[in-house]
């Protein structure tokens, strides 16, 4: 087996092993905790440390220089990848997708469609390249609410009407919910475990090939108060650098849904105060993101047979190679699509 850094305990179990199941890195990654417990003899503890060390094994590449990252042209497994959203009026957007290089943040008020988009990015990565997906799963983590399984079923069924561009006998092989790993983190020290111990396990074996966490600001926003806002900002920055560090090192997309606060403004003619919002989290966080993309309610309803929504609009805040702009969008029972031009909303 290759050199891991490893307690001389543990590496005496793996020698022991060795004539066996694990005769490399790959073998131990392949198998689950308890299977590598039963194998080795080793505690809880002594496994879990063994798979830290494995993981970090499989992903050690050289360095990628900051430039060429925020230029999307990261030089990892491919130049210039992008993830596709599953419709091409919002590809077209984006110029194809979610770029495989640092953190893209989705943000907007409640019920925008925030977390609709996401789900469908999960289903999306799944499809092989010629598909414009990434041939894996996805890892998403709810710091909130509950993950929405329901929804994410329906968004399975309503595949063949939403990829009309994939042949249905494909759709029809992918098992869609099986490569959608679903984690939970209550607090800033679960999401921390999460992020060095258990993705990072999922990226190595090439389970995944994108993570999204939702929301990037609950957790921050909960447990800190004003007064804590210097430890807060050092937490942020620790946390979006292992995000970018995660992303550079497996080249994937990651995508950080963000809620908004209130600013108030003083514009009208009568001049009290005129709501709007922005992104939580303040410079801190805004400097740690390549791509700010907002999603927002922007009044009327889109109708199409015998489904209605509210529209909806996708927006590029900032990104370094995309122009400011948007799309109208709506969500149907299939997922979300974008509107053509002639049935958007006024600018």
């Amino acid at each position: 087996m290759e050199q891991l850094d490893l307690h001389p305990r543990i590496s005496s179990a793996l020698r022991r092993s060795s004539t066996g199941h694990l005769r490399s890195v790959r073998d131990v990654l392949s198998l689950s905790g308890p299977d590598l417990q039963r194998l080795t003899g080793l505690s809880r503890s002594d496994v879990q440390q063994l798979l830290t060390a494995a993981a970090t094994a499989c992903r050690r590449r050289p360095p990628v220089p900051a430039l060429l990252i925020h230029r999307g042209e990261s030089p990892g497994f491919e130049s210039g990848l992008r993830l596709s959203l599953g419709c091409p009026v919002l590809d077209r957007l984006l110029r194809g997708g979610l770029p495989a290089a640092g953190i893209t943040e989705l943000s907007g008020e409640s019920a925008a469609g925030k977390t609709q988009l996401a789900l469908q990015l999960c289903l999306s990565v799944q499809y092989p390249a010629q598909y414009h997906g990434l041939n894996s799963g996805a890892v998403f983590i709810c710091t909130e609410d509950s993950f929405p399984v329901r929804r994410l079923q329906q968004l399975i069924r309503g595949q063949s009407v939403l990829r009309s561009d994939v042949p249905p006998a494909l759709i029809h092989s992918l098992r869609f919910s099986d490569h959608v790993y679903v984690e939970h983190a209550a607090d800033l020290d679960a999401l921390q475990v999460c992020l060095s111990r258990r993705v990072p396990v999922l990226l190595a074996r090439r389970l995944v090939r994108l993570l999204v966490v939702d929301s990037v600001a609950a957790l921050f926003r909960s447990e800190f108060t004003a007064s804590d806002w210097l430890l807060r900002n050092q937490q942020l920055i620790s946390f979006s650098s292992r995000l970018k560090h995660l992303s550079t090192e497996f080249n994937i997309p990651v995508l950080c849904i963000n809620q908004v606060t209130d600013v108030f403004s003083s514009d009208d003619s009568f001049g009290s105060p005129s709501p709007a919002v922005s992104p939580a989290l303040g410079l801190a966080w805004a400097n740690q993101v390549l791509v700010r993309l907002m999603m927002r309610r922007v009044g009327g309803v889109a109708s199409r047979g015998a489904q209605s929504s509210a529209l909806r609009r996708l927006e590029v805040v900032f990104a370094p190679h995309l122009a400011p702009g948007g799309r109208d969008a709506a969500v149907w029972t299939e997922g979300v699509q974008g509107l053509p031009p002639d049935s958007q909303s006024p600018q």
